[in-house]
């Protein structure tokens, strides 16, 4: 009896001391459930401060963001011909005003940004920007924004004269040197026209990730363009300026671009902010307080952008008509241009960037012949946003084209790429310490593939279907539609109620997490780096990126076979001015 009792006790001693030896290895998961836990409150604060900082902006009229103190200059709204831009005149960078860094015998540099869905700030919302570098090497610097409602009925022939005006005043301010214009995306293209119109302008022009050739590139390339043929033409931009009482909403443009890679701007970009919640949180903000900024058009000016730019393609072709006066040819363009693209851009990748050049110039003989001096250079990873907003781009790449700027307009007519070497830690010194220079290229080393004659027949469609909405549905939808409804469907749209949401003014239970993630920053003692459990969670974090960055690859691949079965072969061809068949696609 006693042995039995014996081994009962033993029995049960092993029975509980083994749950007692496990009880570390479970306690051991606790700092990582905390850790965890802590981050998401942090992350949800976040949310909410962005949602904020959002309503805030939009209460106080959404003014530019710009890290620089400006006078305002000139408003387009009180020209004969008005239009929703201004120029301003930055006067102070940090501590140091006009007068201390400005050399008057520098030409002035102008920044034009784009009018794409954000608002204006992306050229200088920060010290290390395109406006930084100018201020820094002396330029003095003028700064072309734009209001958050258009003029009703503005087109684009008003904001082109708006910004001539504007030109004409820094040349008058500036008698002895000519304007160094800065075109970032789409202000790209509206810099190219000043230079090619009837007038004509002088003064270098920077193209930084800015569109000139919309249909260079095959279809795979550009994703976006591909969306655009699929849903049958500019009919849908159209259609959605009319629900918006003839407003396009810029929201959808930024949408656009959110989808486009969704892996890096909707996973990589939240999952950075949980994974680090201690320290991007000010970072996050920083560019939210630009990206969430949304502004609008005018339907007359969504229609001509896309019926004669990325659909028509007609800027390249020179069959652009600015007005009843004036037909834009960009051959007329002698100024000096430089380019600055980059191939991690997927919005406007090099092809679009630079495939102009050698549809104008069938050789590079005939670019000399003009007396045009073109100069490019590439950056290798660097996204379309980074070309504008990286603080390293701006200290290495638009540094470099500002200091160079003497030595482009010395150049004899041709075509060059800009090379120089980058030292170590060469983003951070001076230019003068890269050996920079202006290497010789052909023209005829820069013939992109393209799918020109399928993109053809997708503008010839979109011109049978932009009839037939504004003949028969349009009247209907501009009927039913008003300011009301317009401003529903404004609140409505998830690239805002997916961030007004987290507010506290919208979201009562915000008013919790904030108070939670303050007593939280406090006592927090976040797990090391190297932790087993946080090194587990960034790779399964990293694994779902890469699932949905291969989810991505597939749907434009999709994309791409549904367009080339499409318009590859499609029944009835088109002819451009000359009466002759266009070029066939490479694919074909």
């Amino acid at each position: 009896m006693m042995n039995k009792s014996l081994r009962l006790a033993t029995v049960t001693t092993e029975q509980t001391t083994e749950p007692e030896s496990q009880q570390p290895s479970a306690d051991a998961h606790v700092p990582y459930a905390q850790d965890a836990f802590e981050r998401w409150l942090l992350f949800l604060d976040t949310l909410r401060e962005r949602a904020d900082n959002m309503i805030a902006h939009e209460r106080q009229g959404m003014p530019p963001l710009l890290d620089f103190d400006y006078e305002l200059l000139m408003d387009a709204r009180t020209f004969d011909r008005p239009a929703n831009y201004a120029l301003l005149r930055i006067t102070r960078v940090g501590d140091d005003c006009w007068e201390d860094c400005v050399d008057e015998a520098k030409p002035p540099v102008i920044v034009i940004d784009p009018r794409a869905g954000h608002g204006p700030g992306i050229g200088g919302f920060k010290h290390d920007s395109e406006v930084g570098m100018a201020m820094h090497e002396g330029h003095p610097v003028y700064f072309v924004i734009f209001f958050l409602e258009p003029v009703p009925g503005q087109t684009l022939a008003d904001v082109h004269y708006a910004l001539r005006n504007f030109v004409t005043e820094v040349a008058r301010r500036h008698p002895d040197k000519a304007p160094v214009l800065y075109g970032n995306c789409q202000a790209g293209w509206a810099a190219a026209l000043l230079a090619a119109d009837c007038d004509g302008l002088t003064g270098p022009i920077v193209l930084n990730g800015s569109p000139l050739s919309y249909w260079s590139g095959e279809a795979a390339s550009s994703p976006m363009r591909m969306l655009g043929a699929l849903s049958g033409g500019s009919w849908a931009a159209h259609m959605i300026a009319d629900l918006g009482d003839g407003r396009f909403d810029g929201a959808w443009l930024a949408q656009n671009f959110e989808t486009l890679q969704p892996e890096k701007a909707i996973w990589e970009k939240y999952v950075n902010l949980f994974s680090h919640a201690d320290t991007e949180r000010e970072r996050f903000l920083d560019f939210e307080r630009l990206w969430n900024g949304y502004y609008t058009l005018s339907r007359e000016e969504i229609l001509g952008i896309t019926q004669n730019l990325f659909i028509g393609n007609r800027l390249e072709q020179g069959e652009m008509q600015l007005d009843a006066h004036c037909t834009i040819d960009l051959k007329r363009i002698r100024n000096p241009i430089i380019v600055f693209a980059s191939e991690g851009d997927n919005i406007t990748p090099p092809q679009q960037a630079l495939g102009w050049i050698a549809k104008l110039y069938p050789d590079t003989e005939a670019l000399k012949a003009a007396g045009q001096r073109i100069v490019y250079m590439t950056h290798e990873t660097v996204g379309h946003l980074g070309i504008f907003v990286s603080g390293s781009v701006a200290r290495l790449q638009h540094r470099t084209i500002l200091e160079s700027l003497e030595a482009v307009e010395a150049l004899a007519p041709g075509l060059y790429e800009m090379v120089f070497d980058i030292p170590s830690g060469g983003a951070k010194r001076k230019t003068s310490d890269y050996d920079v220079r202006f290497v010789k290229r052909d023209v005829e080393d820069l013939g992109f593939g393209s799918d020109h004659g399928a993109l053809a027949q997708v503008a010839q469609i979109s011109r049978i279907n932009e009839a037939a909405y504004s003949t028969f549905v349009s009247p209907w939808i501009k009927a039913a539609t008003s300011p009301a409804s317009a401003e529903m469907l404004r609140a409505l749209h998830p690239m805002r109620w997916t961030r007004t949401m987290f507010s506290e003014r919208v979201n009562p239970w915000m008013a919790l997490v904030k108070s939670t993630a303050d007593s939280v920053r406090e006592t927090r003692d976040p797990l090391p780096k190297d932790h087993p459990a946080i090194l587990a969670e960034r790779a399964l974090l990293a694994r779902t990126g890469e699932s949905l960055a291969s989810l991505r690859k597939a749907r434009d691949a999709w994309l791409t076979h549904v367009f080339g079965a499409m318009y590859g072969s499609f029944p009835f061809a088109t002819t451009t001015q000359t009466g002759q068949p266009p070029d066939t696609s490479n694919k074909e």
